[in-house]
């Protein structure tokens, strides 16, 4: 690939370039040259776009695919070039699919299928054998194999003497467990926030305190254990609170943020629309604020699309039985545009690299070219044509977002939205 890029603002705030205009040449997967008016004597392919900016490739650290098992929700093939043209430069794969990613040769699995691909797949291994919460999986074996963490997706482990020894046990190569935290007997049969909306609706609630109770025994797990700990998609003020106040102490926690949970809240549930059935549940809007200032404080390190691919069969039904979760690659910078600054999403879909131990990217002569383009005026609609993903369960159908992705620079690859 030889490549001009032309007349792009960079965001990148370790890049001496930073809110520069500049031309970029890329040769054969390097940035090999950035300044004004470049000459291309050797005829490069040449790309402009209206209000190019560009940026480190963003990185999402919560994905599902499906594949293998589930080959009807997502391939990983398409998810990737989904992934691709939403901007996603790398994605961390979860490990719910059938079977479970819970050994050496299934990370091996996923990761040959992956190969070639421009946005690269990082495999999170399961912290559990078939994520059953009751016997630890092989996290030493699938680490040597190319797993970058370890955890049972969306499921909240109940014994925490196995959680303690987690994170005792994976100090001595350096892992990272991820702790989704809400108490099972807490939520019970709860399908929404606990609320206004769910008692207006009819809905069975889940507290709050389902998930600040799970997030503060985790803290405390960690505090007596030491170790790293990364706990997913919090959803309400007081675990940003919780885990503010961890940081102050010293502890190596770090915490990621859904976009729905940033943009959405209970009050989408009055459509009864089953795509909007979340896990953890949309909130209110004073969660939703305390979350988006807990991005800006930096106490929320990652922001993630937690994109779940659904079949149909188990969205279309009713509230109660339908499965929780929403597809969300395509619609995350859009709608993250509206409600931060450019520079703090560059920053939140990138910082994840840094936390799962990847190498970050740079804007920098002599720096592998790893980037993400976009422009982040102009509003629209999210509507069903614009999701690429084979399954359709997006909570954002109808809502309105801000600013366009061009594509992205990766593996020596160059993949644009035509």
């Amino acid at each position: 690939m030889k490549t001009i890029i032309r007349s792009a603002k960079i965001i990148d705030s370790k890049s001496p370039f930073h809110n520069k205009t500049v031309d970029i040449l890329i040769a054969d997967g390097w940035i090999t040259k950035i300044g004004n008016a470049l000459a291309n004597p050797e005829n490069y392919q040449e790309i402009q776009y209206d209000n190019l900016h560009v940026s480190p490739g963003w990185f999402d650290s919560s994905v599902s695919f499906g594949e293998p098992g589930f080959e009807d929700r997502e391939t990983i093939e398409n998810g990737l070039q989904v992934a691709a043209k939403s901007g996603f430069t790398g994605i961390a794969l979860q490990p719910n699919s059938f079977p479970i990613i819970d050994n050496q040769s299934q990370v091996h699995f996923v990761k040959s299928k992956a190969q070639g691909a421009a946005t690269e797949l990082f495999p999170i291994g399961a912290l559990t054998k078939g994520s059953e919460g009751k016997d630890m999986a092989e996290l030493f074996d699938m680490k040597n194999a190319g797993a970058i963490a370890f955890g049972d997706y969306n499921r909240s482990l109940d014994n925490a003497n196995l959680l303690k020894i987690a994170l005792q046990y994976t100090q001595d190569f350096d892992g990272l467990v991820i702790a989704f935290s809400q108490d099972e007997k807490i939520k019970g049969n709860g399908v929404a926030n606990e609320g206004i909306v769910s008692t207006r609706l009819g809905l069975k609630g889940i507290p709050n305190l389902a998930e600040e109770l799970q997030v503060a025994r985790n803290l405390f797990l960690l505090e007596y254990t030491g170790g790293k700990l990364h706990i997913p998609t919090i959803s309400t003020a007081k675990s940003v609170a919780l885990i503010q106040e961890a940081k102050a102490k010293g502890l190596q926690v770090s915490c990621s943020v859904a976009v729905h949970h940033l943009v959405l809240t209970d009050k989408k549930l009055e459509e009864f629309d089953t795509r909007s059935k979340l896990s953890p549940p949309l909130r209110t809007e004073t969660d939703r604020l305390a979350l988006i200032e807990g991005v800006k404080n930096g106490t929320i390190d990652i922001i993630t699309s937690d994109h779940n691919p659904i079949d149909i069969e188990h969205k279309k039904m009713d509230f109660d039985t339908a499965k929780g979760g929403t597809i969300g690659l395509e619609s995350a910078f859009g709608a993250l545009m509206t409600v931060l600054p450019v520079e703090i999403i560059v920053e939140k879909l990138t910082f994840g690299r840094i936390i799962f131990g990847l190498v970050t990217p740079s804007i920098t002569e002599g720096a592998k070219a790893n980037l993400s383009l976009f422009n982040p005026e102009g509003k629209s609609t999210f509507t069903t044509e614009a999701i690429r993903s084979k399954s359709k369960n997006s909570a954002f159908i109808g809502t309105e977002i801000k600013g366009k992705v061009y594509g992205i620079a990766n593996q020596d690859q160059l993949i644009l939205n035509h």
